[in-house]
């Protein structure tokens, strides 16, 4: 099966989605999506599937708010999967920043150029990995992974997309921290969080593992522990020195 190396500067195919919202049917056109609107659009192999859903779906659901500060309004993802399926992967990776949009029969797919066999998989007929800009339903940009073997998954991640809207693009920061149940402190830094406008995922600990996985990973022994964009800052007082020292900074 031939793939079309890329069609920019062409409409995409006008389609008819059949997807499933609140239990119900629902058909959704190609027109409804990007007509007069600037659409990331990126395409994947199969929901449930462990690139899709480690990394290729999260991250596009993590920067959403990035791309939608440099003018895009909807950020879709299409696979050559039926509506249950598609309604239930969103259901699951928790992904409200993103459309997830069911091809059941490969009709987009196929006008996109990008179907191909994956019958060795026992996977049938199914899309290639791609992203694309799609501006008032012309295709401005398209990311195409490399003709390799297996799934490759070098050039349709979301921070490459991003940085070609906009290399400056400002990222959501990733903050995580470590509490416990009834902690003061633990509520304190995620107040600090919040008032700072930092989103956050909390990893609370239950008692009887708390210790361990605290030392292991920080060196200390208390709750909260918050890490940001990889470095560990600390405890509560230790977050609340390092928010007044990036707001000095930035001043």
């Amino acid at each position: 099966m031939t793939r079309t190396p890329n069609r920019e500067g062409s409409r995409v195919p006008a389609v008819t989605f059949r997807v499933r919202e609140n239990n119900d049917w629902k058909n959704v056109t190609t027109d409804h999506i990007f007509k007069g609107r600037t659409v990331v659009v990126f395409s994947l192999p199969g929901a449930f599937t462990p690139t899709c859903s480690s990394t290729h779906l999260p991250r596009y659901n993590e920067l959403a708010p990035a791309f939608k500060a440099n003018g895009v309004d909807e950020i879709v993802c299409i696979s050559v999967n039926d509506a249950f399926v598609m309604e239930e992967w969103a259901r699951e990776q928790e992904s409200a920043n993103v459309r997830l949009l069911p091809d059941g029969n490969g009709e987009f797919t196929d006008g996109m150029g990008q179907l191909v066999d994956k019958s060795d998989l026992g996977f049938g007929k199914r899309s290639w990995r791609y992203s694309m800009l799609v501006k008032d339903g012309v295709v401005v940009k398209q990311f195409i992974e490399p003709d390799k073997a297996g799934d490759p998954f070098e050039v349709s991640d979301a921070d490459t997309m991003l940085a070609h809207i906009n290399p400056q693009a400002a990222k959501p920061a990733r903050v995580a921290l470590f509490t416990r149940e009834g902690c003061a402190h633990c509520a304190r830094a995620k107040a600090l969080l919040s008032a700072h406008g930092y989103g956050y995922a909390e990893v609370p600990l239950h008692h009887t593992v708390r210790s361990q996985v605290v030392g292991a990973v920080t060196g200390q022994g208390t709750v909260p522990q918050v890490f940001i964009d990889g470095e560990h800052v600390g405890g509560a007082d230790a977050l609340e020195a390092w928010l007044k020292a990036r707001s000095r900074k930035a001043a």
